[in-house]
This record gives C-alpha cells, sequence and structure tokens, in this order.
C-alpha cells in the first residue's frame, strides 16, 4: 500500500487544523461492497501494538495487519473535483474490474454500480 505525497499532505492539513499534530491516520475495513472491502479513516492518537506503520511526508498512517491484506497493490490518494472530493483508493483488483475502489473511503456503497 502507498499513500500519494497530495493524500499525506491533506491528511496533515487536516490533522493540523483539528489541533492534533501528534495524531495519525487509522485506516480500516468498514465494511463490504459489490466492489469489495469499503474502506474507513479516522483520527488516532497513538497506534495499536500490531498495527503496521507507513509513513508519508511526515503522516503516520496506522493500519492493522487485516486491514493491510486487503490493500496490497491499492494506493490512498486525494481527489478534489467537480464530483467533489476525498481520499480514495486506486490500484488492486476490486470486484467491478475498473482497477480502481470507486466505493472511496468511507462510503458503504459502490457508486460504480449501485449498491
Amino acid at each position: 500500500m502507498t499513500i500519494t505525497n497530495k493524500a499525506a499532505e491533506k491528511a496533515k492539513a487536516i490533522l493540523t487544523g483539528e489541533g492534533k499534530t501528534d495524531w495519525g491516520l487509522r485506516i480500516f475495513v468498514a465494511g463490504e461492497s459489490c466492489c469489495g472491502p469499503s474502506y474507513g479513516l479516522d483520527m488516532q492518537e497513538g497506534h495499536s501494538p500490531d498495527d503496521e506503520i507507513i509513513e508519508k511526508n511526515g503522516l503516520k498512517v496506522f493500519i492493522d495487519k487485516q486491514t493491510m491484506e486487503t490493500l496490497t497493490g491499492r494506493e490512498l490518494d486525494y481527489y478534489a473535483g467537480e464530483e467533489g472530493e476525498g481520499f480514495i483508493f486506486t490500484g488492486g483488483v476490486s470486484a467491478c474490474g475498473t482497477g480502481s475502489s470507486a466505493c472511496g473511503a468511507g462510503s458503504s456503497g459502490c457508486s460504480s454500480c449501485g449498491e
């Protein structure tokens, strides 16, 4: 799993805006959709002993081992466009066959297939 510079910088800006500069970002499986797992993101002060920790541009990202297995080949990015903005996962294999997670982070449904 990788994190783009844009995603790391946006997450750091959010943490800083909340006054949580020493905190990190937690990624977790929030549920399943037609595209496979949907992921959640949250701010977290510390990590659990069994977490994988990824550091990017000063941002710490905490991921439990089970979630990390589902993120193989994926990349966390930040998108801002006409449709809105938010963190998205790209790459890897999805049940939708698009090669990206149209379900996005924190979403319980799949926008590409309507589930």
